[in-house]
């Protein structure tokens, strides 16, 4: 009796695997393939603009960021400066980031001589590694994170976590304590037992990887999971914190009276934190407001999850808070590292280089997996029943 609804609940678990697997085994490849190519992004993006992220550093001290933009507009006709990136070492130039033109299209970035405002050039690769990120993210339909593809891509990691729950368990081999049986493929077979044993011993090897993306993913696509997550590892004044209310409606909203600029914020930041900083992103707020924020790396840090977030009056220079990485609990850690862990960059460039493997060989278990349930369907089909042999006449 037990062995019977053993294996009616493997029959079960089968067809929700095939299913699920048929009809996500695309896009499953797509946001795969589209992860693994922005692996090694930040590496391949500084190879190619070395020549314009750098300047001969001078004697002379460099411009205060409201001077630099605007030298920066007056030179050029450019856009809404929304943010810009400045570092504490002489010889880096300053990244200029443009805000969305009434399109919503975001112009591409600029590095500029901290000195003299003089552009430099545009960074290489950032509009090709911007598309694969939307289509990465949100599949290119219109509104990105707005949008229907963000939900899309939170069900297609849904469905993903099903099935590997569904595949290890239909996995599960009668010696369970076999290291062989569990990560040794059998490429003697050919033809559908190469096709399964590929699909169950590479899928094994690759399974905690797949489940620490989709996992991690999934902040990203769902509120609902992401104030789960920040429920569950934060303190509760933190988890609070980070909901905020909702914006008031366009006829509540008031403008400051002037536009607002950097300098204020930036030299209360600079009084707070020195020289201890090796790169500051100063960011203006999206919606009405004159709270800016400036995340902070120091300069033992490399890794974006180590960084520290100050939150400025942009019209006073009040500081409003200072959200310390060194301060965080380790689920606050845990929260602030979910983009590293997600592409592996936890573990360094090791862990990156497993983590693009792992993404490369999902189009693996999608021809894999479809050759599989074509061939179960063959094998299930009845035999033709032979034609009895006709008498003349007949």
């Amino acid at each position: 009796m037990a062995a019977r609804l053993g294996q009616t609940i493997k029959s079960v678990l089968l067809q929700v695997h095939s299913i699920v697997g048929l009809v996500l085994a695309l896009l499953l490849a797509l946001i795969a393939l589209t992860g693994a190519i922005m692996s090694f992004e930040d590496e391949i993006v500084d190879h190619l603009n070395a020549d314009i992220m750098r300047v001969a550093p001078r004697e002379m001290p460099a411009l205060m960021p409201d001077e630099l933009v605007a030298r920066l507009k007056a030179a050029q006709d450019v856009g809404k400066v929304s943010a810009v990136t400045l570092s504490s070492d002489p010889a880096a130039a300053v990244h200029i980031r443009l805000a969305r033109d009434e399109q919503g299209a975001r112009p591409t970035s600029l590095y500029v001589d901290p000195y003299d405002a003089r552009v430099l050039g545009s960074p290489r690769g950032e509009a090709f590694f911007a598309t694969v990120r939307r289509l990465h993210r949100w599949l290119l339909i219109p509104g990105d994170g707005k949008g229907w593809g963000r939900p899309i891509t939170g069900t297609v990691a849904l469905g993903l976590i099903l099935m590997l729950i569904s595949g290890l368990v239909l996995r599960w081999p009668r010696r369970a304590g076999s290291v062989k049986m569990w990560l040794k493929p059998n490429l003697a077979l050919s033809g559908r037992g190469l096709h399964r044993s590929l699909h169950t011993v590479i899928g094994t090897w690759v399974l905690p990887v797949y489940l620490v993306m989709t996992l991690t993913g999934l902040w990203f696509s769902f509120e609902w999971y992401r104030d789960g997550v920040a429920w569950l590892l934060s303190r509760p004044q933190v988890a609070a914190a980070k909901m905020p209310p909702k914006p008031p409606r366009a006829a509540d909203r008031s403008e400051p009276a002037q536009p607002l600029g950097f300098d204020q914020a930036w030299t209360t930041f600079r009084r707070e934190e020195g020289d201890r900083f090796s790169r500051a992103l100063l960011t203006l707020p999206a919606a009405p407001g004159t709270v800016m924020r400036i995340r902070s790396w120091g300069k033992d840090r490399t890794l974006e999850a180590t960084r520290d977030e100050f939150r400025i009056d942009a019209a006073g220079g009040q500081l409003v808070s200072a959200e310390r990485y060194d301060g965080k609990t380790f689920g606050e850690k845990i929260i602030a590292a979910i983009y590293d862990i997600h592409r592996g960059a936890i573990l360094g460039w090791p862990g990156k280089l497993v983590f693009m493997i792992a993404a490369v060989s999902m189009p693996l278990f999608s021809v894999t997996g479809i050759l599989l349930y074509l061939s179960r369907r063959k094998l299930r089909r009845p035999a033709q029943p032979p034609l009895r042999q006709l008498i003349p006449g007949e």
